[in-house]
């Protein structure tokens, strides 16, 4: 099979993949639901005077906490969202699968037998707490 021709059927795989699916359902749900595009666009807005604010030459220091702690009650809010935290644990298993098919590939790069290659390959001890960082 031409190289090219497989990585198309794996993309037209992805697409098919149940997680991909759902990742997508998700992400349409948090796009219809008003309220969460509300208190998204506000925690920019937020983001965007902070930013200004700590470009000024004198900052005051005070009012950059306030702006602080109102951006993380935002983002508290946004992350307390039902829709968001399904699109999170969506997202979650979505890129775990894509990292593995991504582990796949480079030890096949490596000349690892691909049918060998598990999720934990390439040095993953498997606990995240101990990770530098895979994604």
């Amino acid at each position: 099979m031409d190289v090219i021709k497989a990585a198309r059927e794996l993309g037209k795989a992805i697409q098919a993949d149940e997680r991909y699916l759902k990742l997508g359902e998700a992400r349409k749900l948090n796009d219809e639901d008003a309220e969460l595009q509300k208190l998204i666009g506000e925690f920019n807005l937020k983001r965007m005077t902070i930013n200004q604010a700590s470009a000024s030459e004198e900052v005051d220091q005070e009012k950059m906490a306030k702006l602080n702690e109102e951006l993380m009650a935002l983002y508290n809010t946004i992350m307390d969202n039902e829709n968001m935290k399904a699109y999170d644990a969506a997202k979650e298993e979505f890129d775990s699968v894509i990292h593995f098919v991504e582990t796949i590939i480079s030890g096949s790069l490596e000349g690892e037998d691909p049918d060998e290659i598990t999720e934990h390959s390439g040095g993953c001890s498997g606990s995240c707490s101990t990770c530098g960082g895979c994604h």
